[in-house]
Order: C-alpha cells, then structure tokens, then sequence
C-alpha cells in the first residue's frame, strides 16, 4: 500500500517550524509499516531546509521514505506538465483527519487488518453497544 505520512502534529508534536518531539509510537510505527512492505510518502508543507531537518530527523530514527512530497522517488516537477500536489495513494495518515489522528497503536491496526475508522470502531465494541438508540416520538420532551 502507497500511503502518505504528515510530519507536523502526525510524526511529532506540531511546533512549526521547529521540530516537536516524537508523538509516541510514531517511528516505530512507521519502520514496522516499512518492514510490512508499504510505501511511505512524506507528505508536508516544509520546503527547502525545514523539509530537510525533518528527513534527517526521521532518518536519524530509522525512518526511510519512499518519497518526499510527490507521488514517486524519481518524479521531478520540472519536467512533468502534470505535476500535482494531490498525491495518487491509496491512503494519508494527517493529524487533520476528520475525527483528528488516531493514536499510532491503532493506526498500525487499522492498516496491517484493513479496517476503516468505521470497521475498526464495531470489531472493538460490543455488540450491544452498538444497537441504534430507540426512536423517540415527536412528543417526548
């Protein structure tokens, strides 16, 4: 699976254009998705030497992308007349998600067993609690 990794507020703590420390379990996360096979995008707004910290940054933790900021490693946007800054992958990991960004526990999860949000929340409930709540009447206050 293609999949597009945020680096502020998803990989660490967002404190643009610093660098904030590690949310837990992200590096590690993301070398176990690596080590599954899965591509890994950096998807982020930094640029030029914040863009660069960042990768070093990941790096230094054993974090290697497949790409950074485009859709593959040898893509350039000079020469491409279709260059896009929408990436073509089959999902992002964003801190801006609606919902916000679930923890990395349960991001790896959701991934390694192809879950959505949706399946992922009834196959950890119980069945009761997931019965729709009783209709009430338009005169019940």
């Amino acid at each position: 699976m293609i999949i597009a990794v945020d680096f502020d507020g998803t990989i660490v703590e967002h404190k643009y254009p610093k660098i904030g420390s590690e949310i837990p379990f992200a590096t590690d996360t993301l070398k176990m998705l690596n080590n599954d096979g899965h591509q890994l995008i950096l998807w982020t707004v930094r640029e030029g030497e914040l863009l660069q910290e960042a990768i070093d940054w990941c790096k230094k933790r054993g974090v290697e992308f497949w790409a950074v900021n485009k859709d593959y490693p040898e893509e350039e946007k000079e020469k491409n007349n279709n260059f896009s800054r929408k990436l073509k992958v089959e999902m992002f990991i964003d801190d801006r998600n609606l919902g916000g960004l679930p923890d990395w526990g349960t991001i790896y999860h959701m991934i390694t067993n192809k879950e959505t949000w949706e399946t992922y929340n009834l196959s950890n409930k119980t069945f009761e609690q997931h019965q729709p709540p009783k209709k009430k009447h338009w005169w019940n206050f």
